[in-house]
């Protein structure tokens, strides 16, 4: 008993670690010789090898049937999403609110504007087409360079008076603000079914629909089929999403309006009550004078 509890000294336990490391008496290092290692290594590199290769052909196989310009499954909206521009939120949501006598109050939406409709200058349209048909711009083949499909010009010109190129404050000094209207991109829709979709504004007073006093760019607030179908950002890499320009001409003073946009088309819905943006966009205004 005493010889089993009898306590190693600190020299006696380095010397059983080298031993352990390396023993000249046996040949082995950390307990096996030179020729296990090369066989447990020659193990697991075969290993190894064969389960990066069974992971590469795995992936390579799901590749293969993937088409890289159309997703196979959608678990976006049928209808799609309604979004406003500028776009500023409050606690109760979207909110446009400023001072006329303040110049700081508005100058923020006028810059998000600016910023959003640089994609839109003519500078950068350059590669896009001018398109005039009033039917949707179906293509069956990549005819455009880089195997890509053709896309239809929408510059900032077409938004006219709120384009921000004849009034750089869209409106807002005035009190008549330019508010844009963009729909969300969903692969192969057609809106409307042959009859092109349109913006219509009302305001929400007492539970009831009233229609704003509004101008809208382009002309009746129409988004142009020729921009539909969308085939996807690698079949299309230089598409813009068509847009439509709501100003506001009589909003009054001091007094806060609830404001709903629609985009009104066969196909379009704007009723889910689990998504509030489908189809429409909600916001509030209010202009201090």
């Amino acid at each position: 008993m005493a010889t089993l509890n009898e306590k190693k000294t600190c020299s006696q336990r380095m010397e059983n670690f080298r031993r352990f490391v390396w023993n000249p008496d046996t040949g082995q290092l950390m307990g096996r010789t030179l020729i296990n290692w090369v066989w447990i290594s020659l193990y697991y590199v075969a290993f190894y090898v064969v389960v990066t290769g069974l992971f590469a052909l795995s992936i390579y196989s799901l590749m293969k049937t993937l088409n890289p310009y159309t997703p196979d499954y959608q678990d976006r909206l049928k209808s799609p999403g309604v979004t406003l521009r500028p776009d500023k939120y409050g606690e109760k949501g979207l909110e446009i609110y400023y001072s006329l006598s303040s110049n700081n109050s508005w100058e923020g939406f006028v810059t998000s504007l600016e910023r959003f409709l640089a994609a839109y200058n003519e500078s950068v349209q350059h590669d896009n087409q001018n398109c005039t048909t009033e039917d949707y711009f179906v293509q069956t083949s990549f005819k455009a360079p880089n195997h890509t499909k053709f896309s239809c010009k929408f510059t900032r010109e077409m938004l006219e008076n709120c384009s921000g190129l004849t009034d750089p404050t869209f409106g807002f000094s005035e009190g008549k603000p330019c508010l844009i209207i963009k729909m969300n991109r969903i692969i192969n829709f057609r809106p409307g079914h042959g009859t092109a979709p349109r913006v219509n504004c009302t305001s929400l007073v007492s539970m009831a629909n009233k229609p704003v006093d509004a101008q809208y760019y382009p002309e009746n607030g129409t988004f142009s089929l020729h921009y539909f179908p969308y085939y996807g950002c690698k079949a299309q890499p230089s598409y813009v999403n068509p847009l439509v320009a709501v100003k506001l001409l009589s909003i009054p003073l001091n007094k806060e309006v609830a404001i709903v946009c629609r985009v009104v088309g066969a196909g379009i819905t704007f009723g889910n009550p689990h998504d509030p943006y489908e189809g429409k966009v909600e916001f509030k205004v209010r202009i201090q004078n």
